[in-house]
């Protein structure tokens, strides 16, 4: 049976090694941002979805013009196209994107550009290599520190991610344990996060985790003051300023957009899960309707980053029919109207009481599982994960198996 973690790891970096990291990251930028521009405007008319083509036209180019190494620039090349193929895929289905732009300070590590050890990692750098120490807490029934002290526990990729004055390692990991029946088990059992997206809430996930939009709105209103105050002066000076502030709009909300991605990733390794599930937004206008331009802009650029990094942990990210989410009761079925009030949702039928984005969130979930029941195809049974236990495809609640019914 395998498992899969991400220890998120605080790194103690040495005197002077901020200035190399803080380098490489930005020529790791450099070579995602080249990669995704060339990829989006290939000269052939379409956009460049095949890895080895991106390497071979721009591989040689950015060794050139920067001091990674190779397999750094590799990464950066690689982690573009990624996010092409996310973008492809959406303009198939009729969906506006645009051209993938890479702006937090993030680069990916393999086992050729980082030697993983249980107390600390040396990382490459455009100063050569760097040994950072591992912060962990002191007892090891705690992650990281669970993770990181068990030996059966092989790091397989990290990001290296620079947070609030710190640097991070997001550390994935793998346990393989020989079980006779592991394979049986493995295809009989496994489970879906739920995702549900909205203008107060970013994002809740079917285990209970919420990512607020506060951060998000706030910024959101001062750059709308900023822009109505300069357009109102109508100098060429005023609309240059203009630009400016949307650049410095989109920087913030990429970055948090990242962050938020990189959680609900760790929330569906953490517990095990095969796809996080959210809602179809082709028509998310339709179905919230108080979403403003930004709202909708930041739900498909979730989407989009969550896709091609679940990838990289063998997690699959997909879209259901969003349809009676917020105003079904995942307990008992019931669908009505009144079951929903703003946030708050109580079951007419059966008096189930909760958050409803909570409640919205375990709805998408349930979606999928319904999907996969009618596809007709024998696929082993999946259950929506919840904070404590799951849901089976019936909505009947499963506890986990430590718990008493």
């Amino acid at each position: 049976m395998e498992y899969r973690r991400t220890a998120v790891i605080k790194l103690d970096t040495p005197e002077g090694a901020d200035d190399s990291l803080r380098e490489t990251v930005e020529q790791f930028k450099h070579c995602a941002n080249t990669a995704s521009e060339w990829c989006w405007h290939d000269d052939d008319g379409y956009h460049v979805t095949s890895k080895a083509k991106a390497e071979r036209a721009l591989y040689d180019q950015l060794r050139d013009e920067t001091d990674l190494t190779a397999n750094l620039v590799q990464k950066g090349i690689r982690r573009a196209v990624e996010a092409i193929k996310s973008g492809v895929e959406r303009l198939k289905r009729g969906e506006n994107t645009s051209q993938p732009h890479f702006s937090a300070d993030s680069a990916v590590y393999d086992k050729r550009s980082a030697t993983f050890h249980r107390d600390h990692v040396s990382l490459s750098t455009v100063d050569g290599r760097v040994e950072c120490d591992y912060i962990l807490p002191d007892d090891s029934e705690i992650p990281p520190t669970k993770y990181v002290s068990d030996e059966d526990f092989e790091f397989r990729m990290a990001h290296l991610q620079y947070r609030d004055g710190d640097w991070y390692l997001h550390a994935s990991m793998r346990k393989v344990e020989a079980d006779e029946e592991s394979s049986e088990s493995e295809s009989k059992h496994r489970t879906v996060l739920g995702v549900d997206l909205g203008v107060n809430n970013l994002a809740v996930a079917s285990t209970g985790l919420f990512w607020s939009a506060d951060e998000f709105n706030h910024w959101r209103r001062e750059y709308e003051k900023r822009r109505g105050s300069l357009q109102q002066c109508g100098s060429r000076h005023a609309h240059e300023n203009i630009e400016l502030v949307g650049q410095k709009e989109y920087g913030r909300f990429e970055i948090y957009l990242h962050t938020v991605a990189n959680e609900i990733i760790e929330e569906a390794v953490e517990n095990d899960c095969s796809h996080i599930v959210f809602e179809d937004l082709t028509h998310i206008r339709e179905n919230i309707p108080e979403a403003t331009w930004q709202h909708v802009w930041a739900f498909r650029r979730l989407y989009e980053y969550v896709e091609y990094k679940a990838e990289e942990h063998g997690i699959e990210a997909v879209q259901v029919d969003p349809r009676n989410t917020s105003k079904r009761c995942s307990t008992c079925g019931f669908t009505h109207d009144a079951n929903r009030s703003v946030e708050s949702f109580e079951c007419q039928q059966c008096g189930y009481e909760n958050h409803a984005d909570y409640n919205a969130s375990k709805n998408i979930g349930l979606q999928y599982l319904r999907r996969r029941q009618n596809a007709g195809d024998g696929g082993a049974p999946v259950d929506v994960r919840l904070n404590r236990g799951t849901l089976n495809v019936s909505g009947e609640y499963v506890p986990p198996a430590s718990t008493e019914a």
